[in-house]
């Protein structure tokens, strides 16, 4: 029998969601079949099983987090030894011991007590020979114990020392026989462990019903009369009438757990700058309508993000501190001379931002090809951890909402971001008469302990100008 342990299939993850089994129990299965779909922080990912045999059980429900390390799926390979049976050096074994009562039954009342061997604490073992009971309080039930009796002497063997009798307390004095709840939590049987639980629970064991042997209160009495309390308050009549509508909760897990640390983390450690550029984009636009005609072009998207990823590019170039990073711990500045240009892409599962490796080698058409690809990939929901990696410069088109501009975030390990507002006709002077231009705005969130207020301002002004005016890409390109 192997058990698959769920592998760390990202950098430094420690969790994943089962999100659905392609197997079940009885299922043969060969090496390298995908057996599963987990969800981590930033991708869904298909696990192959490394084993080839039958499926002998599923250790994760779908919808289930589990953590890297843990045993998802057992297979039965045919080459394992048989399962011992159930006894002391099995787990069943395990739980009938644990399941022996360190409170001693109590004795039938033909069954003399030296004939019966009680347990004493666990660890110590088995006192044989007669052990004696502490004689209980007298309770309601029995009144007539409550009489001041002196207990007996016990019996005592050759071997063991003489220990004086306790003396009995005078006839005057008379306990008043408990009643009520008193006499009740004078009667409960249960164990040592059980009376912990119910006392950390804030359960009262006078009020819950026994269902042991003889009489005892086990855990599963303790929880239910727990389950008993929380129904009794969710039905109870509530003095403010609920709302119309309802409400409904959404687990924070996966890719929206991570977006959210890695936002909040951004937003609390890198001190954020944003500024805003409407710009003329009518010349864009009149050029991505030229390249839309052209055979290079024919089988891939052509946008105007296609032109500002490309002014980007282009801008970073010219500016690499744009294109850093602040290394808090060696309390350096990296300056990559590469751009993996990360695509914000919103999906069903949350904001994805994969990124074009070294997209700055790219042709315009090549660049065309890895945004469409990156595009279709993330609504597929088949983005992978590393495509996810390594970013350093991110656009997010806000435009596609309808959104004007908005103050993006940056992502960890970035410096900036730059946010790519709708294209909208508005009127713009042009040699100074008003005329309707296609107008958009940028915004560009950057780091300012990296990028100061002129660098920001220069490397935005210039993007802005090859928007404007796209020959200026191919003059500082």
């Amino acid at each position: 029998m192997k058990e698959f342990k769920l592998p760390d299939v990202g950098e430094g993850l420690t969790e994943a969601e089962i999100v659905r089994w392609h197997v079940k129990p009885g299922d043969p299965v060969k090496v390298n079949q995908i057996i599963v779909e987990i969800e981590t922080a930033k991708a869904v990912v298909e696990l192959p099983c490394p084993f080839e045999g039958v499926v002998t059980a599923l250790m994760a429900d779908e919808g289930e987090t589990v953590d890297v390390g843990r045993p998802i799926i057992s297979v039965d390979d045919g080459t394992g030894p048989a399962a011992p049976a159930v006894g002391e050096g099995t787990a069943g074994g395990r739980a009938q011991a644990l399941a022996e009562d360190m409170v001693p039954e109590p004795a039938a009342a033909d069954e003399p007590p030296a004939e019966k061997r009680q347990p004493v604490l666990v660890g110590y073992g088995v006192k044989p020979g007669a052990a004696r009971r502490r004689p209980r309080k007298p309770s309601a039930a029995s009144p007539a114990t409550s009489s001041a009796v002196a207990p007996a002497a016990p019996a005592v063997s050759p071997a063991a020392p003489a220990v004086p009798a306790r003396p009995a307390p005078e006839p005057a004095v008379r306990e008043t026989p408990p009643t009520g709840s008193a006499a009740r939590r004078a009667a409960v049987l249960a164990k040592p462990p059980v009376r912990k639980l119910a006392k950390d629970l804030g359960v009262d064991l006078a009020t819950v019903p026994p269902t042991g042997p003889h009489g005892t209160i086990t855990r599963e009495d303790v929880h239910a009369a727990v389950e008993a309390a929380a129904d009794a308050g969710r039905t109870a009549p509530q003095a403010v009438p609920a709302a119309r509508g309802g409400e409904e909760r959404i687990p924070v897990k996966g890719v929206r757990r991570a977006t959210a640390q890695a936002m909040t983390a951004s937003a609390f450690t890198a001190p954020h700058v944003t500024e805003f550029l409407q710009v003329d984009v009518t010349g864009t636009m009149e050029a991505v309508t030229r390249l839309r005609a052209l055979p290079d072009f024919a089988e891939v998207k052509v946008s105007p993000l296609l032109l500002v990823a490309k002014a980007v590019l282009v801008a970073a170039r010219r500016y690499p501190m744009i294109n850093s990073v602040w290394d808090e711990a060696a309390q350096e500045i990296v300056v990559k001379h590469y751009v993996n240009l990360g695509i914000a892409a919103a999906t069903p599962r949350g904001l994805l931002v994969p990124n074009v490796k070294n997209a700055h080698e790219l042709s315009l058409p090549d660049l065309a090809r890895a945004i469409g690809s990156l595009a279709e990939t993330a609504r597929a929901g088949r983005t992978q951890p590393a495509e996810m990696s390594g970013g350093t410069i991110t656009i997010t088109n806000v435009g596609v909402f309808g959104v004007d501009a908005g103050t993006p975030i940056l992502n960890p390990g970035e410096s900036a971001i730059l946010a790519f507002g709708q294209v909208r006709d508005l009127p713009w002077v042009v040699d100074g008469q008003v005329v309707p231009r296609r107008v958009c705005t940028l915004a560009l969130s950057f780091d300012h302990r990296v990028i100061d207020g002129e660098l920001g301002s220069l490397f935005l002004r210039d993007v802005g100008a090859m928007l404007e005016d796209p020959l200026r890409m191919l003059a500082w390109g």
